[in-house]
């Protein structure tokens, strides 16, 4: 029987990011990963302290860009890269209206830190009325921090490509399969429907597709643009364009007028020919109050969920693996705004 402080259920944003802090930490831990690629492993790793459809920001939004950029440098001692690709966001703005918007949101104090003032015309795209620049915006290069991640975990037998099977939880013994552990944290996106002992958290199904794409003509390698979607490059001259939210069309294969809808968006503003190569979609794992959820089982103290990250996966994820682990280690309490317990308040109010 193998002792290890802790069984990490997934390998998503929630999952690698808490990894880091056990590594960190110093505690011994296993990964079950399923090995098919999560919604997080096909996120385009957009790093956005700012809603761009209303100008606004977000609980913790500084805090959360700061966190991120001191955990990399921390994961880059043991992987030897650096992630997080400084591709500035541009948002290409729709009318003049959009424009005095953006100026009269870029003098208040939550937007000053992030909202450019000075406009910026982009060659070879239709931008009109120019663009707004996010600054602090970033990228995660997403297929590096997964692949790099996961085999330094596979090394370091820290891995199991395996899909976790609740039935062999043996709660009163904290056994499984093999492990004596001190806890289990689920990590599991919309995978945990399936949890019988997370399966009530309210967490909401959001499809997103996102196409690949060749351009007849480049556009600017060093940043982001961005109207209804966002567009960056990737490698083998290939194009990011994405992605959409559906909480509608839940099957599990590509939905046709997903990509109509992307094609059209990107023709808006690429009035030139490009070709789809690839079509993506995963579900995110969203909740109806946009913040996370994490906390520990009602029955059993050492079974633990972190989920919830919805379409901001990276700072969430990042941000409050710090949380739950000193929740666990040094029983500092959780944020209301995020605690599972919030839930429970709620039924109890009715």
């Amino acid at each position: 029987m193998q002792n290890v402080d802790y069984i990490i259920v997934g390998d998503g944003y929630a999952a690698l990011f808490f990894a880091h802090q056990l590594t960190k930490n110093k505690k011994s831990f296993i990964i079950f990963s399923e090995g098919r690629k999560s919604a997080s492993q096909i996120s385009a790793g957009i790093v956005n302290p700012v809603v761009l459809k209303k100008f606004t920001t977000f609980w913790l939004a500084q805090e959360q860009l700061d966190f991120l950029k001191i955990s990399l440098d921390e994961i880059e001692k043991y992987t030897k890269k650096n992630y997080l690709i400084i591709s500035p966001i541009h948002r290409i703005f729709h009318d003049e209206n959009e424009q005095k918007l953006w100026l009269k949101k870029s003098q208040t104090e939550d937007l000053s830190n992030f909202l450019d003032e000075n406009f910026t015309h982009i060659e070879d795209v239709k931008n009109d009325f120019k663009t707004g620049m996010v600054k602090q915006s970033a990228r995660l290069d997403v297929h590096g921090f997964f692949i790099d991640l996961l085999k330094f975990h596979e090394r370091n037998s820290q891995l199991i490509k395996q899909k976790f099977n609740y039935d062999r939880v043996d709660i009163e013994n904290s056994t499984y399969q093999g492990f004596q552990f001190k806890n289990i944290v689920f990590c599991e996106g919309m995978g945990v429907t399936n949890n019988p002992y997370f399966s009530d958290i309210p967490v909401i199904p959001n499809k997103g597709h996102h196409i690949r794409v060749k351009l007849s003509q480049p556009i600017p390698e060093n940043i982001t643009i961005k109207k209804k979607h966002f567009l960056f490059p990737l490698q083998n001259n290939l194009y990011f364009y994405g992605g959409t939210y559906d909480r509608e069309q839940l099957h599990s294969h590509i939905d046709e007028s997903a990509v109509e809808q992307l094609q059209n968006g990107l023709s808006e503003f690429y009035q030139r020919d490009f070709s789809i190569e690839e079509v993506y979609f995963g579900f995110r794992p969203t909740v109806k109050d946009r913040r996370p959820i994490v906390g520990r089982h009602s029955d059993h103290p050492n079974l633990y969920v972190f989920n919830g990250l919805g379409a901001r996966g990276i700072l969430n994820g990042c941000y409050f693996s710090k949380t739950l682990y000193d929740f666990i280690e040094s029983k500092i309490d959780l944020p209301q705004e995020i605690s599972l317990d919030r839930f429970n308040k709620t039924k109890d109010a009715l």
